[in-house]
């Protein structure tokens, strides 16, 4: 059915005044995948539902998935490819519909499999990224990424044919999830952004991942949805925030603080939907009641959070991701073959990437305000552009101090540090 899909979906809710907020939740037993949507549907908060997938069937080793449903082996997610069309649409019977609808995240560079699957029972939402799916997570070529993901974007595409209006989230502005400045990510996210439009894509979203340093957050998601608006016409565009990717706060107060951080930046800054973390993320993974303990706090917070979107087109975020958005878009008609040749000359690197196809030269820092700054950019078009500042070299150490910053930072207990928007804590933390 038109208009009834993911996008429509985060679209009503937003222009309602309400904050979409959604877990990262995935089980690989076919009854505990339900309940766990349902829970998700029933929470005090505007949802949407998650289906996250497997690491076997993310590496497409589809074998060894089959396998493991055979054996009644638990997995790590949902191996939505592995489990008959039948098991899956009793998963979601009953509660996938136009009132909540349900993403299937994956982590592939080859979703092809992945997206005929979820088609196959209904769904017509995911996310990922030619680039985002493929240089931090593995060794696949870049290059074959790309060719994948034009050919998964083409075959989504094709649900349009009946109406419906297939959903696709870019995934990078949560590249490498931690120690990359923001213009970075933002030009990542826009990019893919752009690549699933010309593949045929309509109703997009793009990501941006909490860093370290709200305000720096928040300039580099005006600068996000300054670039949408610039390069997706005729695009029904929204932005997913998602809370810190890195190491989590240890305690239960930490967590909260900053999650309810990450709520007021989502909300602020007119963004349309929050991806939660919760307080089990330092020590394993999350049980169906702590996710949704976070997503009804996330929600609590946004309810007292105002609307104050950032000029997005003043700061040095912008000047830095425009930069390299313009500098990719110019080098062929092809995106794809754009972002081949952009990852070769080095004009787009990933600080701290380890992927043969990333250039490696670039490095980044913490600052002493918080902020994350470009150390050494590289080979890539910032030249006169990027506020660079020299850093001593970073030992190992010194990287994994970094790496840790905003655990210490929000497990630290200042009595002057209120709770975000003055929503106390669930009971317990």
């Amino acid at each position: 059915m038109t208009g009834v899909g993911f996008g429509a979906f985060v679209r009503r809710a937003h222009d309602a005044g309400q904050l979409v907020v959604q877990p990262r939740m995935g089980m690989s037993s076919p009854d505990l995948m339900r309940a766990g949507l349902l829970a998700t549907r029933d929470t005090t908060a505007t949802t949407v539902g998650t289906i996250t997938l497997d690491s076997y069937t993310r590496v497409g080793d589809l074998e060894s998935a089959k396998l493991a449903v055979l054996e009644g082996v638990a997995l790590n997610g949902y191996p939505i490819v592995s489990h008959e069309t039948a098991t899956t649409l009793q998963v979601l019977a009953g509660i996938h519909d136009p009132g909540f609808p349900v993403q299937v995240r994956h982590g592939s560079a080859a979703p092809q499999d992945i997206f005929r699957a979820l088609t196959a029972v209904g769904l017509d939402a995911s996310e990922g990224g030619p680039v985002s799916y493929c240089l931090p997570y593995g060794r696949v070529p870049l290059r074959e990424s790309v060719a994948h993901w034009a050919a998964s974007c083409e075959l989504l595409a094709t649900l349009g044919a009946s109406g419906a209006d297939p959903h696709l989230e870019t995934f990078g502005g949560c590249v490498l999830g931690q120690l990359c400045p923001p213009s970075l990510l933002v030009a990542v996210s826009v990019l893919e952004a752009i690549f699933f439009r010309r593949h045929g894509i309509r109703s997009i979203s793009l990501s941006y991942a909490q860093q370290t340093d709200p305000r720096q957050d928040a300039e580099a998601v005006a600068a996000l949805r300054s670039l949408c608006a610039q390069y997706l016409p005729n695009t029904d565009w929204h932005v997913v925030v998602y809370a810190y990717m890195g190491l989590f706060p240890e305690t239960e107060e930490g967590v909260y603080r900053l999650l309810g951080k990450a709520a007021e930046l989502t909300v602020a800054s007119g963004s349309e939907r929050l991806i939660v973390k919760t307080v089990a993320e330092s020590r394993r993974i999350p049980s169906v009641a702590e996710n949704v303990a976070a997503l009804e706090y996330a929600a609590a917070v946004a309810a007292h959070t105002r609307r104050a979107p950032l000029d997005g087109t003043g700061t040095q975020t912008y000047a830095e991701a425009s930069a390299l958005v313009n500098a990719v878009l110019e080098l062929d008609d092809d995106l794809g073959a754009g972002l081949l040749t952009a990852f070769s000359r080095g004009l787009l690197d990933v600080p701290y990437c380890l992927h043969p196809d990333n250039a490696g030269f670039s490095r980044s820092y913490i600052g002493a305000d918080g902020r994350l700054y470009w150390s050494d950019i590289g080979k890539m078009p910032l030249n006169g552009i990027a506020d660079v500042r020299p850093a001593q070299a970073i030992t190992s150490a010194d990287l994994l101090d970094s790496l840790s910053y905003v655990r210490r930072s929000y497990d630290r207990h200042d009595p002057e540090d209120a709770w975000p928007s003055q929503v106390p804590a669930p009971r317990g933390a």
